[in-house]
């Protein structure tokens, strides 16, 4: 009855793997390598969407600034009913009764008014330098799209990662389950023959009671790398994903000396040329204070038809039009030193700028130096943990000798089994870790895009 539980436990925890590969009945299943998955964060993931639709808002920004510029025409109409028309009080003088004011209604009962007016700018240096800075801000909108991709791009090979070394860590229980079991049965028919005692038995049941339970926890695990993995991408999560790539194909013998020749690497950091966009904002600021000191001149022009009548089916058979064109100049000439202090502040925010992409540069180079000693360090790890993995698999299978030749005791057995396992698991962190630092080496080498 205890085996058949084995058995049971066993059916369902891979029962469960499958049902976490298996499309659902009204899922669609995407059969993806990691840049597949990748690309497809790249149309889905929200965050690159909305940089995307930044750049769109961006590109209005600049038509509408530039708008600014052109012919800026408006019209107006207005219409009055005096129900007491104006009262003016004249000198009596002009009626031959000096002294006195003689009350006087001047106007009509009904009056409308209809213009159309024209301003257009000659000169304005903040106008100018509102068009550069237009541009910059679209300037900007764009790397922030390329930051966004890059970081769905890191995200989603992380997630990728996982869920294949969560595949591969199963596949170790599932070794070890199967060379233990039947550890387990040769126990069990040694116990009943009186060869080995039930204390024996008992031991590496409790060994293989332990395996199953951890198998079943990474099963349920790997169903959640493949949801995070899914969220990274912007993936429906009834969606069935399978995955193409193995952990073979990932390539973790890059020359990492041929990176660190490279000493301009820097610039190929979103990070560098984002700050080089802040910093030339910054300029563009500086430029459009100093540009109050500048006279502006725009041109200008009106026409307006006045309608005027005591009878109102009467009020537009007369028109008495009106005009003008001209020209504005406004010189400024002394605002209490504000615009002074307005330039001095720009100037101190490009020089800030200015120190911090000094700044960037050099966190970038030790991001660099950082990221390159963690994948040293993961990939010695990596290989030794794959050495050590070997050694424990032979230690186990010399003790399982020794015990079956009565020259051995089976905690010598059930200590080499646990070996095994600390070092399966040690050779999964290592590989995680070896993965996990790739990514990071190529993002801080600028080399992903």
């Amino acid at each position: 009855m205890k085996y058949l539980f084995f058995t049971a436990t066993v059916f369902c925890a891979i029962a469960f793997k499958s049902y976490a590969q298996e499309a659902t009945p009204n899922g669609q299943t995407y059969n993806f390598t990691v840049q597949d998955c990748v690309n497809y964060a790249y149309e889905h993931q929200s965050a690159v969407v909305n940089s995307g639709l930044d750049i769109k808002s961006a590109e209005y920004k600049v038509k509408e600034t530039t708008g600014i510029g052109l012919p800026q025409i408006s019209g107006s109409a207005s219409f009055q009913d005096y129900l007491k028309i104006p009262t003016t009080l004249l000198p009596g003088e002009f009626f031959g009764a000096p002294g006195t004011f003689v009350p006087v209604k001047f106007g009509v009962k009904y009056q409308s008014n209809l213009g159309v007016s024209l301003n257009q700018i000659l000169f304005n240096g903040s106008y100018l330098v509102g068009l550069k800075a237009s541009r910059t801000y679209r300037e900007l909108s764009q790397r922030n799209y390329t930051r966004s991709k890059i970081e769905a791009n890191v995200a989603v090979t992380k997630a990728y990662y996982q869920v294949l070394v969560s595949d591969e860590q199963i596949k170790l229980y599932d070794a070890n389950i199967t060379q233990l079991k039947q550890q387990v049965d040769q126990t069990v028919a040694q116990n009943k023959q009186g060869f080995v005692e039930k204390i024996d038995v008992d031991r590496i049941t409790v060994q293989y009671n332990n395996l199953i339970t951890n198998r079943e926890n990474v099963v349920r695990s790997l169903a959640l790398n493949y949801q995070m993995l899914k969220f990274q991408m912007g993936m429906p999560v009834d969606e069935n994903l399978v995955l193409k790539d193995k952990l073979s194909d990932v390539s973790l013998d890059n020359n990492v000396a041929e990176m660190s020749v490279d000493t301009g690497f820097y610039h190929s950091r979103i990070e560098y040329s984002l700050q080089e966009t802040q910093k030339k904002l910054n300029e563009l600021d500086l430029q459009n204070k100093k540009t109050t000191y500048l006279p502006t001149l725009s041109a200008n022009g009106s026409y307006a038809a006045s309608y005027q009548n005591n009878n109102f089916n009467k009020l537009y058979s007369q028109v008495f039009p009106s005009s003008y064109i001209g020209l504005t100049l406004n010189v400024p000439i002394f605002s209490g030193g504000q615009r002074l202090n307005q330039v001095r502040q720009a100037k101190i925010e490009v020089q800030k700028s200015t120190n911090d992409l000094v700044n960037l540069k050099n966190t970038i180079n030790l991001d660099a130096k950082v990221a390159t000693v963690s994948y040293i360090n993961g990939l010695q790890s990596l290989n030794n943990q794959k050495r050590n993995q070997a050694l424990a698999q032979e230690v186990l299978r010399v003790s399982k000798v020794k015990y079956q030749q009565g020259v051995g005791s089976s905690i010598e057995v059930t200590q080499a089994q646990t070996s095994l396992e600390d070092a399966d698991n040690k050779y999964i962190q290592g590989l995680y870790d070896a993965l996990v630092s790739k990514v990071d080496l190529d993002k801080a080498y600028g080399r992903i895009k």
